[in-house]
């Protein structure tokens, strides 16, 4: 299937700049930004893919967070992908027929390409191709603000290209520059462009495990408090929702990979005490091996959380797809066996009915609207309720000069009731679990249950 979306306004000038692949090999220029080109999308999809009425919105969407101008989209459905080009050669020509028509100045492949594929697209079509984790890469780049996630993209990029570095200096002759141990044929640039890149991503891995190590010291010294954290699909309304649960003003758009950084809230939970809400990066159908590795320090508030909120996109056409792949991520990431709590979000921009369909289908998820503040109370009751299982009422004698354990109590807990004695104050609390073996330890509390299970 062939689309073809004319440009207008400011963009309609841009004219196509005929693309060499034979000269282009360097690695700015296959990862470098794609900011304000044509495109014309493809996707090949092979059985059981590409099921949506609209296969190409997602990667529409992806190009329009890198800044591109989507002209075209051809779709072709195959057995299996084409040796040389992926797509078949019938499509091809179609493609370089459209290329043409709009004008475009660059292809963008709905799927990931080997080397060779994209060097033999290139050279039939004369402009540049790239594939869906090249643009994933390249917004990711655009958007990465701290260390962490600069150091993060860098390796994803330099490993994806380093398959790709064989065309990059062929060009090049071999070295014969003469002196004492320099005679002799000497190394291809190859093989000195492939020997740093390797050392790079060396030393890229151990800054990054360095900072995966003091993450995870920074989690779980927090675990004297609850954590809950927010996963799911890219612009499924992560950030508007810890927005809304924590009166915070993080960063929000409407946008694909908006932000890549983890942010932590507190969240006080009505009824029940203080909780650590954190928001992650979002995830995506097919997220590159290469960034889901990257991003594990990211990543590690969730596998540290005590509950995951899985918020989906209700109102996407696509729902189900992008919450088997949220799920399919969190596998790849470790987190198997962890409580979870489907929350549909954007509910307000669907019909009755629509919402019917998506509670038969889960049951058991939270419908809500962020943007609306509709549903938040039902979500913070099932909140509640599922920390609640590892928490305990007691109700303690302190002595009222021990200011320390009362704040321990109420940073740690919920303080639901104090009633003053002379020398001492009774306190009806919910402290959880884990907190029993800390108060034990205080010769100062009376009221501690002998039968507690000490964690």
């Amino acid at each position: 299937m062939t689309s073809i979306f004319l440009p207008s306004g400011g963009d309609s000038n841009l004219t196509k700049v005929q693309f060499d692949a034979s000269t282009h090999g360097d690695r700015m220029t296959r990862l470098g930004s794609v900011i304000r080109e044509l495109a014309v999308l493809v996707g090949v999809y092979l059985e059981g893919q590409g099921q949506s009425a609209s296969p190409l919105d997602e990667l529409s969407g992806l190009a329009a967070a890198a800044q591109v101008r989507e002209v075209g989209r051809i779709t072709q459905r195959r057995r299996k992908p084409e040796t040389a080009t992926y797509i078949g050669s019938g499509k091809l020509e179609e493609l370089k027929e459209l290329v043409n028509t709009v004008d475009a100045n660059l292809v963008i492949f709905d799927n990931d390409l080997a080397p060779s594929q994209t060097k033999n697209l290139e050279e039939h079509l004369k402009v540049k191709v790239i594939d869906r984790t090249e643009l994933i890469l390249d917004i990711f780049a655009g958007r990465a603000q701290t260390n962490e996630a600069r150091l993060a993209v860098e390796l994803a990029q330099l490993e994806y290209s380093l398959p790709r570095l064989k065309r990059m200096w062929i060009h090049l002759e071999r070295q014969g520059v003469g002196g004492v141990g320099l005679r002799g044929p000497g190394e291809k640039q190859l093989e000195v462009d492939r020997r740093l890149a390797q050392k790079r991503i060396l030393d890229l891995k151990s800054e990054l495990n360095t900072i995966q190590q003091r993450r995870y010291r920074e989690v779980t010294a927090r675990k004297t408090s609850r954590t809950v954290s927010l996963v799911g699909y890219t612009n499924a309304g992560k950030s508007t929702l810890l927005n809304r649960l924590t009166d915070s003003d993080v960063y929000v758009k409407d946008q694909l990979f908006a932000t890549l950084d983890t942010r932590t809230r507190r969240w006080h939970l009505p009824g029940w005490g203080p909780v650590l809400l954190s928001d992650t990066v979002g995830f995506i159908r097919d997220l590159p091996h290469h960034l889901i590795a990257g991003f594990r320090a990211t990543l590690e508030e969730a596998n540290q959380a005590d509950l995951l909120l899985h918020v989906a996109d209700a109102s996407s056409r696509n729902v189900d797809i992008q919450i088997d792949a949220a799920f399919r991520v969190l596998t790849d990431i470790g987190i198997r066996e962890k409580d979870t709590l489907l929350v549909l979000n954007k509910i307000d921009v669907l019909e009755p009915d629509q919402l019917e369909v998506l509670l038969t289908k889960y049951p058991n998820a939270i419908p809500i609207s962020a943007g609306k503040g509709l549903g938040i109370e039902s979500l913070t009751v099932a909140v509640s309720d599922i920390l609640s299982k590892e928490f305990l009422d007691l109700t303690l004698e302190i002595p009222v000069a021990n200011g320390r354990l009362m704040a321990l109590l109420a940073r740690d807990g919920e303080i639901l009731s104090k009633c003053y004695g002379e020398d001492t104050v009774l306190v009806h609390c919910r402290v959880p679990q884990h907190l029993v073996g800390r108060l034990r330890q205080e010769k100062e509390i009376h009221g501690l249950p002998e039968n507690i299970t000490q964690f």
